[in-house]
């Protein structure tokens, strides 16, 4: 049930404790009109009607509970970075490595189908897909679970994105760079502990030395732990909103709401800002985020034990190498056509 719902239940339960009391002539209608005060989480409905107050006390002050949609789902994340130019320009200032007085001050939005799509039909639609009027290009992706090729998937996006900016017969002063904004709700660095990770083209002796063509940030959302407001304050509360907004959400944190963007943001995501159609696609959503990502955690598992599997045959066949080569029975090269090591291998050990 929408708030509005509920607020219309709670005018019904006022109207009937009101009949209770001889005022059969007031009716839902004449409290429709009462003021709808957002507090945080909550719609309190602001009851002015006298009667209501001299007869209904316990309708006085009523609180009903919004509910909120994780924003990382498809529907709400194209949704609030999709639709609202003003929060995707926040955004990706507050996550890019964009050089201080080089932030994005306009933005407008290009269909994501624009970027290519290659001769064998590989798709490559995106989230996000916007530029700037100077013709900076940007992408931003979620990405609910890691996989091993989402990385090359990013580049090869970026880099149809980077050449399409040219007809045949322009020039390469007019290539821009592309920035890529990869968020994943997954850990794919596990022995880092860094939760963001900036990728471009430096040279690895002079890092000074930068081409600059291509910019990819990946942000672990699983591993951001919020320590401080003070540096980099807008990042800091992106990512609490991504990470800590969700349908258990039932006290939205103040500094958010006090931060007019993330604000918006949140109000964006309220459920009862949704038809129950779109809810419906939200459920399945998630249903399938699910499915896909049991089976990948399945292959991600297949791949490790058989990469350990792979390894113990290793130390065997080095080990029965070794304990034949001290025999002084056979040659290396018979030993290697049993073992299947190679000569260099056998005379190593």
């Amino acid at each position: 049930m929408s708030a509005a719902q509920q607020a219309d239940a709670v005018l019904r339960q006022i109207c009937a404790k009101l009949a209770q009391q001889s005022f059969r002539h007031l009716h839902v209608q004449q409290f429709r009109g009462a003021k709808y005060n957002k507090v945080e989480k909550n719609v309190e409905v602001l009851l002015f009607c006298k009667n209501v107050t001299n007869f209904a006390p316990e309708f006085k002050s009523k609180t009903i509970m919004a509910k909120y949609l994780d924003p990382k789902a498809d529907l709400t994340f194209k949704k609030i970075f999709g639709e609202h130019p003003d929060l995707v320009m926040s955004l990706l200032n507050a996550l890019l490595p964009l050089e201080k007085g080089k932030e994005i001050t306009d933005i407008h939005y290009l269909s994501p189908e624009r970027v290519p799509r290659t001769e064998e039909g590989k798709d490559s639609i995106v989230d996000v897909y916007c530029e700037t009027n100077d013709k900076c290009q940007f992408i931003v992706e979620m990405q609910m679970y890691w996989s091993t090729n989402f990385m090359q998937r990013v580049l090869f996006n970026s880099s149809k994105v980077y050449v399409s900016q040219l007809d045949e017969g322009e020039r390469f002063s007019k290539l821009q760079p592309v920035y890529s904004l990869n968020l994943i709700d997954d850990i794919f660095e596990p022995k880092m502990e860094e939760f963001y990770h900036y990728y471009h083209l430096v040279h690895d002796k002079y890092t000074e030395k930068v081409i600059d063509g291509f910019h990819l940030v990946f942000v672990e959302l699983k591993k951001f732990k919020p320590k401080t407001m003070i540096e980099k304050k807008m990042q800091v509360l992106w990512l609490r909103f991504l990470t800590e907004i969700n349908k258990k959400t039932e006290e939205v944190p103040q500094e958010l709401l006090d931060n007019p963007e993330i604000s918006k943001a949140i109000r964006l995501v309220e459920e009862s800002a949704f038809t129950r159609e779109q809810l419906l696609g939200y459920d399945m959503f998630w249903d399938r985020v699910r499915r896909d990502k049991d089976m990948a955690d399945e292959l991600r598992d297949t791949k490790e034990k058989l990469e350990e599997t792979t390894e113990q045959l290793k130390k065997e066949k080095i080990e029965t190498a070794r304990k034949l080569k001290s025999m002084n029975v056979m040659t290396v090269e018979q030993i290697g056509e049993i073992t299947g090591l190679t000569v260099e291998e056998i005379e190593g050990l």
